[in-house]
C-alpha cells in the first residue's frame, strides 16, 4: 500500500499539514465547479472548503496524481472564483 506523507514543502517556507487524499475528500464540496467543462460556480460550501484546506495544500491537491473527472486548470481557478487571496501554484 502506498502510503503519501503530508507537510509538502510548497517552497516559500508554507507546509501543507494534509495528505493528498485528505485533500481530495476537503474539496468534495467543489466537485461540480471543477468538472471538465463546467459551468457551475463554486459554492459558498466549496470556497469555505477551500478557505480551511489553505493554498499550500491547494497546490499538493493540484499537483497531485490525475483525478478522473477533475479539471486541474479549474482547480487553479477555485481561488480567483471564491475572491481568495492565495499564491498561484507552480505546476
Amino acid at each position: 500500500m502506498l502510503v503519501l506523507t503530508g507537510l509538502v514543502d510548497q517552497g516559500e517556507g508554507t507546509m501543507c499539514a494534509s495528505t493528498f487524499f485528505s485533500s481530495i475528500v476537503q474539496l468534495i464540496p467543489c466537485r461540480a465547479a471543477v468538472v471538465p467543462f463546467s459551468p457551475i460556480p463554486p459554492s459558498e460550501t466549496c470556497c469555505n472548503a477551500l478557505k480551511a484546506l489553505g493554498q499550500p495544500c491547494l497546490c499538493v491537491f493540484v499537483n497531485g496524481p490525475s483525478i478522473s473527472g477533475v479539471d486541474r486548470t479549474m482547480a487553479m481557478q477555485l481561488p480567483e472564483k471564491c475572491i481568495i487571496n492565495f499564491e498561484p501554484c507552480t505546476l
